[in-house]
C-alpha cells in the first residue's frame, strides 16, 4: 500500500529547522518520521512529513566509571548499540537489534530483556514547535513509564527530537536473568561474560523469533504487555492457572501480551496477505500488498478477543495513522 504526504522534507541538521519554519506547510502541521518501524499508515497524510536523519556520535564527557555519548536522532538505533559494544561502553547491549532510530528511543522508552532507555538516558535535546525554541530535557523530567514518556503525553506533537545523550558504563553490570539470555549464552558456549556476548545472544534470540521487516512487513511487537494490579492478577490466575506474570513494581504484575493472544488462537493466523506471525503472536505481518487498514482491523479483532476471554484490554504499541 502506497501512502502519500502533502509535503516531504529531510532534516539532516538542526539548522534546517529554522529554514523549514518559514514555509506555510510546515506551520500547518508536521509529522516527524524516524525509521518508520513503529508506525502503521492507513491513509494519506495531509501534513508535511519531516524525515529526521540527523547523524553524528560524539563524546560529551567522561570519568573513570562513565562516558556520556551524544547521538543524532537520525542514527540507526542498532548501529549505535554496536558502536557502544565495540568500544566497551555498557548499558544498552540488551537493546540490540531493536529497529528504529535514536530519536525514537526516549519517546517510546524502548526496552527489552530487563533494560529500558530510562536506565541510561541523560538528556534529550529538541525543538519546541509551539514555543519556537530549543529545549534540553533531563532524565528526571521525561516522565518515563512503560513504553511511555512526556513525548507521548504533554509534548506529543510539540517536540522534534534532534539528539539524545546517554550515560553509559565503563564498568559493566550484566543483565542476563530476563528471557532466554542465560540459555542462549550457554548454547553459544560463552565462558566469560561480556557486553559483546550479551549483545550477540540478544541478536540470536530476536533473529530466531522475530521476522526481519526487510523480508516480511511488520512493526515488531504490536501490543504492550498489560500491567495488572496484583489482586486482579491473582484473581485471573485462579481462573487461568497457566497465565504467566512478572513483578512490575508498585503492586502490579506484567502479563505477556503474546501469551494472551496465543491462548485466543491467533498465533499463525492468516487472512489473505496479512496475519499474525507463526512464531510470535505479538507480531502482525503484511505478506505483501495488504492495506494498512486491514492490519489495524486485525489488531482490533485481537484486542476484542483477549478482552472477551481474559477481561484485559490490550494497548497498541504501534502508532496508527
Amino acid at each position: 500500500m502506497d501512502v502519500y504526504a502533502s509535503s516531504y522534507a529531510v532534516l539532516s541538521d538542526e539548522a534546517d529547522l529554522s529554514t523549514l519554519d518559514r514555509y506555510e506547510p510546515f506551520r500547518q502541521g508536521i509529522f516527524v518520521l524516524g525509521g518508520g518501524s513503529n508506525v502503521l499508515f492507513t491513509k494519506d497524510l495531509p501534513v508535511w512529513v519531516l524525515h529526521n536523519r540527523i547523524k553524528g556520535i560524539e563524546t560529551v564527557k567522561e570519568d573513570r566509571e562513565h562516558i556520556w555519548l551524544k547521538a543524532g536522532a537520525g542514527e540507526v538505533w542498532h548501529d549505535f548499540v554496536l558502536y557502544c559494544v565495540e568500544r566497551g561502553y555498557a548499558g544498552i547491549e540488551n537493546l540490540s537489534l531493536i529497529p528504529g532510530t535514536v530519536g525514537a528511543a526516549p519517546i517510546q522508552n524502548i526496552g527489552a530483556y530487563g533494560v529500558e532507555i530510562k536506565d541510561v538516558l541523560d538528556s534529550v535535546r529538541f525543538f519546541h514547535l509551539e514555543k519556537k525554541e530549543w529545549v534540553t530535557l533531563y532524565h528526571a523530567d521525561c516522565q518515563f513509564g512503560y513504553r511511555d514518556s512526556i513525548f507521548k503525553g504533554a509534548l506529543k506533537g510539540k517536540a522534534i527530537v534532534t539528539s539524545v545523550t546517554f550515560q553509559l558504563n565503563k564498568l559493566p553490570v550484566f543483565h542476563t536473568s530476563y528471557g532466554n539470555i542465560r540459555q542462549e549464552l550457554e548454547a553459544m558456549g560463552v565462558k566469560e561474560l561480556s557486553i559483546r556476548a550479551i549483545s550477540d545472544a540478544v541478536i540470536r534470540i530476536r533473529s530466531a523469533k522475530l521476522p526481519d521487516p526487510r523480508q516480511i512487513g511488520n512493526a515488531g511487537s504490536f501490543f504492550k504487555n498489560p500491567e495488572l494490579p496484583d489482586p486482579a492478577y491473582r484473581q485471573l490466575k485462579s481462573l487461568h492457572p497457566d497465565i504467566p506474570g512478572f513483578p512490575a513494581g508498585q503492586g502490579r504484575t506484567k502479563v505477556p501480551a503474546g501469551w494472551l493472544i496465543e491462548q485466543c488462537g491467533w498465533k499463525g493466523f492468516r487472512e489473505g496477505n496479512y496475519g499474525v506471525h507463526q512464531h510470535q503472536a505479538l507480531v502482525l505481518v503484511n505478506y505483501g500488498n495488504a492495506e494498512g487498514a486491514d492490519i489495524a482491523a486485525l489488531s482490533e479483532r485481537i484486542m476484542a478477543s483477549v478482552q472477551q476471554q481474559f477481561g484485559i484490554r490490550l494497548e497498541r504499541e504501534v502508532q496508527i495513522l
